[in-house]
This record gives C-alpha cells, sequence and structure tokens, in this order.
C-alpha cells in the first residue's frame, strides 16, 4: 500500500450519507404526523425507532470494520439506507413506513461507523469530523431551504436521505480495502483507555441527550410560550443552523490550538446557559438568542468530542461507541422533552437540562485533560516531554527503529529537575550534532 495519505474526502462523503438522517428528524417526525394520521408521541417513536436502529448498528460494528475492510461495510450500509428509506417514501402503509425507517437506520449507523472508524485512523481527526460536520450540516441546511417548498408528505425528506446515499456510493471506491495498516495492528487486543472511553460514551449519551431534549420542543417554546408564527419559528431555526455552518467552520479554523479540554468545557458551559435562555425566553430576541447561540456551539463542541473519541483508538472503536451512545441519547432526547415541559413546564425543563450539562461538562473535560496527547507528527515536536530527543534522534542519523513511527502516539515521560544538568546537555548535544543540527535540537530544547 502507497505511504502517501488516502483523502479525506470519501470520509466525508460517507459521514454526510450516514448522520442526514439525525440531522432531518425534526422534519421527519413533524411531516410523519401531519401527513399519515400518526399522532406526536406516536411519529417520535418512530424518530426514535430510527435512531435506535442506528446506534445498534454501530454498536455491533464497533472493532470489526478493519477485519471486513471499509469498502465493502460502507456499501452495504449506503444501500440498506438507500433501499430503507426509498421504501419508506414510495408506500403510505404506516407499517411499511416503519420497516423502511428501521432498514434505513441500520444502513445510517453502518455509513457512520464506517466514517467514524476511517476518520479515526486520520493523521488529523479533529479536522476531518469538522469537515464531515460542515458537510451534513450544509446539505440538512440546504434541505430545510427546500422542503418546505416542494411539498410531498412524508416521501420527499425520506427520498432525500436515499438520494444522498446513492449519490455517495461512488465515493466509497476511494476507501480501499481496508483500513490503514495502522489502524488494523496498533489497535488489536483490548480496547486502550477503557475509563476514559466509558466516561466519553456516557457522557456524550447524555449530552446528546439534553440538546435533543430541548431541540424537541424548541417549535413549542416558540409557538406556545413565545407567541411566535411558525413563519417566524422557521426564520429563527434557518438562521440558527446559518450560526451553526459558521461555528463547524471556526472549529475547523481553530483545530488543536486550544486542545480538547478548553473548547469542550468552555463550549458546553455556553451551551448550558442557552439551553435556560431558549427554555424560559417570553419574547422573540430571548428565544432568537438562546437558539442561535445554541447552535453555533453545539456542533463546535460535537467536532471536538468526535475528535476526542477518536484519539482514544486509532482502531476507531471508542468513536463508532461513543458516537453510537450519543444516538440512543438523541432517540431519548425527545421523549424527555415532551415529558418534562408536560409535567414541569419549558422554564424548568430547561433548568434541568441545563443543569445536566453543566454536571458532564465536569467529567467530560477531564478526559480530555487526561488523554491530551497527540500523534507524533511533522509539526508536533513543539510539545513537552520527550519530543526533542525524538527530534534529535531523527536528526543524527541513530539505528532505525529508535525513533517512534509516524502517527505513533507519544509516550507519557516524567522529567526530573538535576541543576545545572540540562545546559550541560544540551551544549554536548550541541557540540555532537553535524552542521545545521544544533539549531534546531537547542530551538525545540527551549521551555
Amino acid at each position: 500500500m502507497s505511504s502517501r495519505p488516502r483523502a479525506a474526502w470519501p470520509l466525508v462523503a460517507v459521514f454526510t450519507a450516514g448522520y442526514l438522517a439525525a440531522y432531518l428528524l425534526p422534519t421527519i417526525v413533524g411531516r410523519l404526523s401531519a401527513c399519515l394520521g400518526l399522532g406526536p408521541a406516536q411519529a417520535g417513536v418512530v424518530g426514535s425507532a430510527l435512531l435506535l436502529s442506528s446506534a445498534s448498528a454501530g454498536f455491533a460494528l464497533a472493532g470489526r470494520v478493519e477485519r471486513y475492510g471499509a469498502r465493502g461495510p460502507a456499501r452495504a450500509g449506503l444501500a440498506l439506507a438507500a433501499l430503507g428509506y426509498g421504501c419508506a417514501a414510495l408506500t403510505a402503509s404506516v407499517p411499511l413506513v416503519v420497516a423502511g425507517v428501521v432498514v434505513g437506520g441500520l444502513g445510517s449507523g453502518t455509513a457512520t461507523a464506517v466514517a467514524a472508524a476511517g476518520i479515526a485512523a486520520e493523521r488529523d481527526p479533529h479536522r476531518t469530523s469538522s469537515l464531515g460536520l460542515l458537510s451534513v450540516s450544509a446539505t440538512a441546511g440546504a434541505l430545510y431551504l427546500t422542503i418546505p417548498h416542494l411539498g410531498g408528505g412524508h416521501r420527499l425528506p425520506f427520498a432525500s436521505i436515499a438520494l444522498v446515499a446513492l449519490l455517495v456510493w461512488p465515493a466509497t471506491s476511494r476507501l480501499g480495502g481496508s483500513l490503514p495498516a495502522g489502524a488494523a495492528t496498533s489497535g488489536r487486543g483490548r480496547l486502550p483507555h477503557r475509563r476514559s472511553g466509558l466516561v466519553l460514551a456516557g457522557g456524550m449519551f447524555v449530552w446528546s441527550m439534553a440538546q435533543n431534549a430541548l431541540w424537541g420542543v424548541s417549535s413549542r417554546i416558540g409557538v406556545a410560550q413565545v407567541g411566535l408564527s411558525e413563519v417566524t419559528v422557521g426564520a429563527v431555526f434557518a438562521a440558527a443552523l446559518g450560526a451553526g455552518l459558521l461555528g463547524v467552520m471556526g472549529a475547523g479554523m481553530l483545530g488543536a490550538r486550544l486542545g480538547r479540554a478548553v473548547p469542550i468545557g468552555l463550549g458546553t458551559t455556553v451551551i448550558a446557559a442557552s439551553i435556560v435562555l431558549s427554555s424560559s425566553a417570553d419574547d422573540v430576541g430571548s428565544f432568537a438568542t438562546g437558539e442561535i447561540v445554541w447552535n453555533t456551539f453545539y456542533p463546535v463542541v460535537l467536532s471536538y468530542l468526535i475528535g476526542l473519541a477518536a484519539s482514544l483508538d486509532v482502531r476507531g472503536r471508542w468513536a463508532v461507541l461513543a458516537g453510537s451512545a450519543a444516538s440512543v441519547g438523541t432517540a431519548c432526547g425527545p421523549v424527555l422533552g415532551s415529558v418534562l415541559s408536560a409535567q414541569a413546564g419549558y422554564a424548568v425543563m430547561g433548568l434541568i437540562l441545563g443543569a445536566a450539562t453543566l454536571l458532564v461538562a465536569a467529567p467530560v473535560t477531564a478526559v480530555a485533560l487526561h488523554t491530551g496527547g497527540r500523534p507524533l507528527v511533522p509539526g508536533s515536536v513543539r510539545r513537552r516531554g520527550g519530543a526533542p530527543a525524538a527530534l534529535l534522534a531523527a536528526t543524527t542519523g541513530s539505528l532505525p527503529g529508535a525513533v517512534p513511527k509516524l502517527g505513533a502516539p507519544e509516550q507519557a515521560v516524567a522529567e526530573i529537575s538535576v541543576p545545572g544538568l540540562r545546559r550541560r546537555l544540551v551544549r554536548s548535544a550541541i557540540r555532537t550534532a553535524g552542521p545545521g543540527q544544533s539549531n534546531v535540537y537547542a530551538s525545540t530544547s527551549e521551555r
């Protein structure tokens, strides 16, 4: 296999096809209720069945993608998505629609699992996940602006998802028969970072459930509590989706400059405040501010959470497991929002969801701090610990195998301070290094 890195755009395309159904869930549930005679609760159950089906596929494929290769599972997932959602679009029978939704959900989950495993094997998982979120947000935003003007009942959202799956199919030929060799070899054995991974998966479950609990009742807050028309609420949501696109682009440009802990911790705190503001709004200004700020930071934090899960295991198992846990939370969210708003009112619901979001921010941020290392790649040697020694070994012609391979995770290094020893070692290295190497070592030895 060529050592040249594989292009990321096929993974972004498969990621978009897998995530699109979850992004279109509000319009899917709304049209099932309006066009098939289902009650709001029944339509919500169908939407939850879609997401639970997707999550089950992710749990089943965790750690198995490299065994089957990336191309085969991706094509199977896209085929199931096209078949299931296509059948749901072509029938008005409720049992057949539900069956199509379940099959389509399996396809979406399979495609998402393949994309998550591939993103984990990338040199820069956060950049690739940001591109994926940008792509799916733009696609969903275009469909949200287009579908209301075309009619079509419940058929059009399902047909749109099926069409995207078919359009992405040619991109699977660029995935290769398997993931990069490093993903298949270095990830063997038990799951790494098991405690951190479990905390992150549990945190993403609660985090996603809180977000979608509010999202499921946001329209009713705008209409019933604030007194807005459906047209005005739609305009607020369109502005929020546009802000989400800006948020994703900002996250992509920010990259790892601040690490992962700061964006996750600070972003989650802002999200919690936005949830409280939006749910307690009594005028269009506060409602719009809460929704727009919330949707700006939501994809930012999500991109860092996906990147954090990918960094825990290059094989992609934690990325798939954490993503599936988030899908389960997404499925439970609308039910939780409906129950809380009916029993306690929107304002109290917002306080509960905001408090839950703040509580989950602490352990997830701790995971980001604990596992904050990055792969040892060109450009990342300006780090504490053993990076200067690795660079010196690479520039002085040491024995093969003495330097970590490209993409190998850095090892933790405990520094021992001995007065005067560090300066003598640096001077000795400068005297023994060849021409043009002493300045490189000296500059990377500075703290």
